[in-house]
Parts: structure tokens; C-alpha cells; sequence
């Protein structure tokens, strides 16, 4: 896997429409499929919804409260301070409802 820092100038580069984007020198490149980039993340209703291709993030056995389905992709997410716990967000394999743990 390729790593996140411009081979140019060697800034961390970011994601900008399916590609990394290096904002320091303006180099950019392709994912290479094996990494996940985050597109979006917007507020819904109070909860971090993550809008990303789920079929890459891993999977684990959490029940969902919408459908009962019994398995869920998930991510850790520092949403609050450093000193705090990071956030654990969920989306259901089966109906795609997001629910997060602290």
C-alpha cells in the first residue's frame, strides 16, 4: 500500500474526489483500491453518518436496533477531545443504519 505523503514535497496529502491531493505543492494521485477514503462526513439527525464505500471497512457482530440484523461494518472516530475515548461508529450490513458507541 502506498502511504499518504507526497513523494514531491513530502506533506501528508488528503482525499479529493477519489484521489489524493497534496494541497502544499498540488500533486495528486489515484487510490490504489486497497485504501479507504473518506468522501464525506456530514451530520444527520445528531449522528456522524460516514458516506465511503462500506464493502471495504471491516465487519464485526453488533446487533442493529432498526432491522435486528446481527452484523456491522464500523470505524473509530476521535470526535471529542484527545484526553477522551475515541467514538465508535457503526453501519448495519443489511439496512445501512449508522449508530455510534463512546
Amino acid at each position: 500500500m502506498r502511504r499518504m505523503f507526497c513523494p514531491k514535497c513530502k506533506s501528508m496529502m488528503t482525499p479529493v474526489e477519489g484521489k489524493w491531493q497534496c494541497k502544499r505543492c498540488g500533486k495528486s494521485r489515484k487510490s490504489d483500491g486497497k485504501e479507504v477514503i473518506v468522501t464525506d462526513i456530514k451530520e444527520d439527525q445528531g449522528m456522524l453518518v460516514i458516506d465511503e464505500k462500506t464493502d471495504t471497512l471491516p465487519k464485526t457482530k453488533a446487533k442493529c436496533d432498526k432491522c435486528g440484523h446481527n452484523e456491522a461494518y464500523w470505524v473509530i472516530r476521535q470526535t471529542r477531545a484527545a484526553d477522551e475515548p475515541e467514538t465508535r461508529i457503526y453501519r448495519c450490513v443489511k439496512c445501512s443504519h449508522s449508530w455510534r458507541e463512546y
